[in-house]
């Protein structure tokens, strides 16, 4: 008989240590903490739906809290210490959280706080729409190459960010004295991909343990950093970067607010498309 296991999603650590060790992890940490956008949150082992995002309430103790699941979709049992009851996946038995009454938080006054990283998230259809993110790792030719051929991703764009002067050209930024990091902006369609899936792949095409540097290309603007656009893209990257440092790689990427954009020049755009060759100083490897 084939193991069960082979069915589920292969876990992180940190997953595994909430979803089958039955961890808890700590109080505003989780990407679903404040977050409010409409659709259904699956299990992340499984991707059973067990909740909602009608049912979603900010109970202020920095967990993902819901007063209600999908019929069928969550299972009770006593927990362990003899106080609480503890909620678990009905498909395949992982770990979800807790669940209380006599709260009076909602009007049906039953509290279901869970891990956010026990689930995943869906939006629904007419919210999928064009999302936007900014990368920098490097020569962004070869983030160009990548991203271009990433499912999902519409477009991509060449340029600068996070520097002291406007409109900037290659030879300030490569002088070192504008601050302009050399980055990718990627546009992409929700009903296809996510950040989540792109930062992923950001940190699989290049080497996040670099400093101001990638390969042959040394200097501050090819350093290592996420220009995140809200604080659930920042939860985002910093729920990847705790993964890659609980697996023992060394990560010094580094996460800014987003400013503003300056496009580089045309030469810039599609270069590998336009000289027919391949990166030099990125290359894909698997890190999650």
């Amino acid at each position: 008989m084939a193991n069960k296991e082979t069915k589920y999603r292969q876990l992180t650590a940190a997953e595994a240590y909430v979803i089958i060790d039955k961890g808890t992890e700590p109080p505003g940490s989780g990407r679903y903490d404040q977050h409010f956008q409409n659709g259904i949150y699956h299990c992340r082992r499984c991707d059973t739906p067990l909740y909602n995002s009608s049912a979603k309430f900010n109970a202020g103790c920095g967990w993902p809290s819901f007063d209600d699941e999908i019929p069928g979709a969550v299972r009770r049992m006593p927990d362990a210490d003899g106080r609480r009851s503890e909620i678990l996946c009905k498909t395949c038995g992982a770990h979800l959280g807790h669940v209380f009454s006599g709260e009076n938080l909602t009007a049906k006054n039953t509290h279901h706080c869970v891990n956010s990283i026990a689930l995943s998230f869906t939006a629904e259809k007419d919210e999928q729409k064009t999302g936007v993110a900014y990368f920098g790792g490097g020569c962004f030719w070869g983030l160009d190459y990548y991203f271009q051929r990433a499912t999902g991703v519409l477009s991509t764009r060449a340029g600068y960010m996070g520097g002291k002067t406007s409109k900037p050209n290659y030879e300030q930024v490569c002088s070192g004295n504008s601050g302009h990091i050399e980055i990718i902006k990627v546009e992409f369609d929700k009903n296809q991909t996510d950040y989540e899936q792109l930062a992923r792949l950001f940190f699989e095409i290049h080497d996040p343990g670099q400093v101001d540097r990638q390969g042959p290309d040394v200097g501050e603007q090819y350093k290592s950093v996420i220009f995140y656009l809200d604080t659930e893209q920042k939860k985002t990257a910093d729920y990847l970067i705790n993964i890659l440092r609980q697996k023992g790689c060394t990560v010094v990427t580094e996460l800014r607010q987003a400013e503003t954009f300056w496009l580089a020049e045309g030469y810039h755009q599609n270069y590998y498309e336009k000289s027919a060759s391949t990166p030099y100083c990125h290359f894909y490897t698997r890190r999650f």
